[in-house]
């Protein structure tokens, strides 16, 4: 299992074993880079023992705060924070903690585990009648051998929904994983009790425009100054040349930071379409003089690493920017160990195309969603797996669930929502999280704070949506950036040679569609691949993504991560 986590955390390694319990660990030495804050981390006094991946925001204000209460701390780490805020306030210590975190901690005789509000940090697990397993990544618990047959509601939904698959649910049977905001507490005995401690207040409140922008603009400066401060080693920012990660150097910049720390990557152009932002990522290196990085990644080289990445992976994810990022980590990671990313502002602040489409469509809520975001319609689903894999709908009777759920009641409301707390946790939240990790790099992400998401889901749709979305962020951005970089058309990561499938990509793809393994598992029906193999590009998705991509990617994760 230690080695199947060892890339997350390089620095340093350790193993506690007690009784019936075991905690191994792989640390990425960020704060007190001391032997004092090493995992396990074993409190004798307090008889506790815990494991923990991520970063606290606030240990500097709750360590003052428990001393207080007179405990003594042998570490300045925010590891042991969480160990003396959990003796102090119990399973009510998460609702004290300002950042993103996976944990457990062996309380003598039961273990209690806890995820972040977003879902930020993963927490896999299995569970036997025999034993409770725990890990960072689902390529650990296969080490177990759990379970790894096809999860009918997960495959329905990985190849409807970009690749999310929506907690407590993975695309394999024996292993899950715990939903964001969520703790568990189990005893010797095997019982679990779960609990949510926490879900977003959405509220509309009465602000005037004026002072909607001018919270957001306030709350945007402490998330990213808490996320400045909570390391002791230097932190740079992932620059896309998108509005987003702009800003968040621009805001570095205002405050005063010197030496700003920028990467970013480009691959080569397909046709009209474009494999790079430099042409707007120059114009920030230029204006706040950034130390800058830039790579350029020939499509020569995509194919060679692209089983890299898969490996890497936790959950197959069909993102294309997923290799773009694992490639841009492996060079940031020899020049930084954390940087800012601009995740979550397209969600929190609607900044994508479709959410003014399905906002205009007609129909019942799950129509004017699955019009313009879901992959395949549901009968063509049938078409492409197995009948065995025929047991329903279930991307629409989970979007129904969620849609029908109380406090939201306009339906754009709602999807932001759901997109905000439940779909990017398992689309680009997790590829970012498994792309820097894998490469011992972390990356925080201050558009998914939990008071800014709040504020935002509290904003009436028209003023996110204004000036064709994220007016909020362009309000700020104006006379900090410059207007080209505020006013582009909204781009994506660029990776065109997994987009348009063609030459050596397409033929990769097909090797796989058509391998032994793949037949030998049975999940897709063949003459239909063969359709997509023939006509790829007539089988492209709602948002302009190749659905042959999709299937080949499953297929590929589940050969890398599972039949080797």
């Amino acid at each position: 299992m230690m080695q199947k986590i060892a890339r997350r955390g390089p620095d340093d390694s350790g193993v506690w074993t007690e009784k019936m319990v075991g905690f191994g660990h792989r640390r990425l030495s960020i704060i007190d880079l001391s032997n004092h804050a090493h995992q396990p981390m074993i409190d004798d006094t307090l008889h506790l023992s815990l494991v923990f991946n991520g970063t606290i925001y606030n240990y500097q204000s709750l360590r003052k705060e428990l001393i207080k209460y007179g405990y003594v701390f042998f570490s300045t780490s925010d590891t042991e924070v969480i160990l003396k805020a959990y003796h102090k306030w119990g399973e009510d210590c998460v609702t004290h903690l300002d950042g993103m975190f996976a944990f457990a901690i062996w309380d003598e005789d039961k273990l209690f585990v806890a995820r972040d509000r977003m879902g930020i940090k993963p927490l896999y697990f299995n569970l036997t009648n025999k034993a409770f397993s725990f890990a960072s990544n689902t390529q650990a618990l296969v080490t177990l051998g759990v379970d790894t047959t096809i999860n009918s509601v997960a495959l329905q939904q990985q190849l409807s929904l970009h690749g999310v698959v929506p907690a407590p649910n993975t695309i394999l049977n024996g292993v899950n994983k715990i939903k964001p905001a969520t703790t568990l507490m189990i005893d010797v005995s095997g019982k679990i009790v779960e609990k949510k401690y926490w879900q977003p207040n959405a509220q509309r409140s009465n602000l005037s425009e004026a002072d909607y922008l001018e919270r957001t603009h306030e709350l945007l400066i402490k998330a990213v100054d808490k996320r400045m401060l909570a390391a002791d080693v230097p932190i740079g920012v992932l620059l896309s040349g998108g509005l987003d990660s702009s800003l968040l150097v621009g805001l570095l910049a205002q405050a005063g930071h010197q030496d700003i720390r920028t990467f970013s990557i480009g691959f080569e152009d397909i046709g009209d379409e474009m494999g790079s932002e430099f042409e707007y990522s120059d114009q920030i290196v230029k204006k706040f003089n950034t130390t800058h990085e830039k790579y350029v990644i020939s499509n020569a080289q995509v194919l060679p690493r692209l089983g890299e990445a898969v490996a890497n992976m936790a959950e197959p994810m069909v993102g294309q920017d997923s290799v773009a990022f694992y490639l841009l980590s492996e060079q940031v990671s020899k020049h930084i160990k954390v940087v800012l990313s601009g995740q979550g502002a397209d969600e929190a602040f609607a900044g994508y195309f479709w959410y003014e489409r399905m906002k205009n469509e007609t129909g019942s809520e799950f129509e004017r969603f699955a019009k313009h975001y879901v992959d395949r319609p549901y009968e063509e689903y049938l078409q492409t797996v197995n009948p065995q894999y025929h047991t329903g709908n279930h991307t629409q009777d989970w979007l129904n669930k969620e849609f029908s759920k109380a406090g939201a009641d306009e339906f754009i409301d709602k999807v932001f929502r759901t997109d905000i707390t439940r779909l990017i946790v398992d689309d680009p939240v997790k590829r970012v999280d498994n792309m820097t990790m894998a490469w011992g790099l972390e990356a925080r992400v201050p558009f998914m704070d939990t008071h800014l998401v709040e504020h935002a889901l509290s904003m009436p749709p028209s003023l996110k949506m204004a000036e064709e979305g994220k007016y909020p962020l362009k309000h700020i951005a104006r006379g900090l950036l410059p207007n080209s970089v505020i006013d582009r058309k909204k781009g994506y990561f660029p990776m065109p040679a997994l987009k348009y499938v063609r030459g050596e990509f397409l033929e990769f793809m097909a090797d796989i569609l058509t391998s032994s393994q793949c037949l030998n598992r049975g999940v897709y029906n063949q003459n239909f691949v063969q359709k997509v193999i023939n006509k790829p590009e007539q089988y492209m998705t709602a948002l302009n993504g190749s659905r042959l991509w999709h299937l080949a990617l499953l297929e590929y994760w589940l050969q890398i991560n599972i039949d080797e």
